[in-house]
């Protein structure tokens, strides 16, 4: 009992084997039980291992009973600069609950070419039985995992925080000025972050306001949300910053009125963009659905803020960048089967979701095929005796002399039956009315 606790602990806390020789804390599980004896280190690891393929082999179990998956896929690097291939699978259990299962987190020391990267995938989907389950696998935008993708022939989906993130780094580079006040705000950042006179002095200023003590926060380039809340923290505290910057000896210089103003102008337009990544980022639930509805808000948020601000100022080109970029996405979108069809599908957006009444329609189209085909193939599986109950009656003994028209009419009736039942069943669906957001739409 204590030893299972005891392992539990070491994985809930991610710690390290080496604290059953800690001293205090050999000490404090003798005072909870003297006659306990704490395992040892390999004896510990040992027990950390058994309960890790008791854990994969149980979520294996419940990763084949699923009917299809979905894969998110990253390559990612350690802080010793070792490269890793991170897997997650996502699928929907006999429950209809949306289900997450982290496949791997692998050491990958070869070149990140397209072969290697799929020869990882494929091995992964191998060990957990879902090779031919696989119907969608999620990346960025790279060029060799959008090859590796090709070589695993699935459907391709790119993760849409990449998207908004290239959409906001690409915005920004076009905008004159933005980037020199950027890098402005990242000196004056980074001297409140690895000199520990300023840091201090900026905790002691805030402290003597009678405000919270915060510390600044550096922004991480792979990450434009970062850029965003290091802007957002400076701005916050502007005057704790003027305050401590004027009683440090440096060579940086503090932001002018105007170049607080355009950076309080900056996080207004980049806002939406910020919750829309906090929000994709954190969903636990369908997400491919959400992706077209989301993007039509973003371009309707910003379009929204353009009408208040003055031409000339650079959040305002920031601002127009980021809708003709939001335009040119959305179109290719909006065109997609694999969003199209799961916007429809969703009881929160249906038609709703869709900005361009074009694709909308082309969508709802597709969809009525799709259900046709569904319909089809389920009267194709049905019982000899149910099929021969829906044939036109033969006329007398000319049945064999009439046989090829008979069968064409009843082909024709069939298909029009089908055809005519998929377009009442996807018509009663989209005139029902719409769930609300906050409701799970599994």
């Amino acid at each position: 009992m204590v030893d299972e606790a005891v392992v539990n602990m070491i994985i809930k806390d991610s710690q390290p084997f080496s604290v059953v020789e800690d001293v205090g804390f050999r000490e404090l599980m003798h005072l909870m039980d003297p006659n306990y004896i704490l395992p040892s280190r390999k004896a510990l690891k040992a027990m950390v291992d058994i309960k890790y393929q008791e854990a994969k082999e149980k979520a294996r179990e419940q990763v084949q009973k699923a009917v299809a998956v979905s894969l998110t896929s990253d390559m990612w690097t350690s802080i010793n600069m070792d490269a890793y291939l991170a897997v997650t699978c996502h699928f929907i259990d006999d429950e209809d609950q949306l289900c997450t299962t982290l496949l791997g987190v692998q050491h990958f020391p070869k070149a990140h070419t397209a072969e290697n990267l799929a020869a990882g995938h494929v091995q992964l989907m191998e060990e957990w039985g879902i090779r031919d389950k696989v119907k969608c696998l999620v990346t960025d935008g790279a060029s060799n995992m959008n090859a590796c993708v090709r070589q695993l022939n699935v459907r391709h989906a790119i993760c849409i925080a990449h998207t908004i993130n290239l959409i906001v780094r690409k915005s920004f580079d076009d905008v004159e000025g933005l980037n020199e006040l950027r890098q402005k705000c990242r000196r004056l950042v980074t001297l409140f972050r690895t000199s520990t006179t300023a840091k201090e002095r900026l905790v002691q200023v805030q402290e003597q306001m009678g405000r919270q003590p915060y510390k600044m926060i550096i922004e991480v380039d792979t990450r434009w949300n970062s850029t965003f809340l290091m802007l957002q923290r400076l701005y916050e505290l502007r005057e704790p910053v003027g305050a401590a910057l004027a009683s440090l000896k440096t060579d940086i210089t503090p932001l002018t009125a105007a170049e607080y103003d355009s950076v309080n102008n900056t996080l207004s337009v980049l806002a939406p963009f910020h919750q829309a990544t906090v929000e994709v980022s954190a969903e636990k639930r369908v997400s491919s659905s959400k992706v077209i509805p989301l993007m039509k808000m973003l371009h309707h948020a910003i379009t929204n803020k353009m009408h208040t601000m003055n031409a000339s100022t650079i959040a305002r080109q920031l601002g127009d960048n980021l809708v003709r970029r939001l335009r040119d996405h959305m179109s290719s979108l909006e065109s997609a089967g694999g969003l199209t069809m799961p916007t429809l599908l969703d009881p929160r957006f249906k038609k709703l979701g869709f900005e361009n009444a074009t694709r909308r329609q082309e969508a709802v189209n597709r969809l009525k095929n799709e259900c046709a085909n569904v319909i089809r193939h389920e009267a194709s599986s049905a019982p000899p005796d149910q099929l021969q109950n829906t044939r036109v009656a033969q006329s007398g003994g000319n049945s064999e002399l009439w046989r090829l028209l008979d069968d064409a009419i009843n082909s024709s009736g069939s298909s029009s039956s089908v055809v005519a039942d998929a377009v009442i069943e996807v018509d009663r669906y989209l005139a029902e009315m719409n769930i609300s957001r906050d409701e799970d739409p599994l």
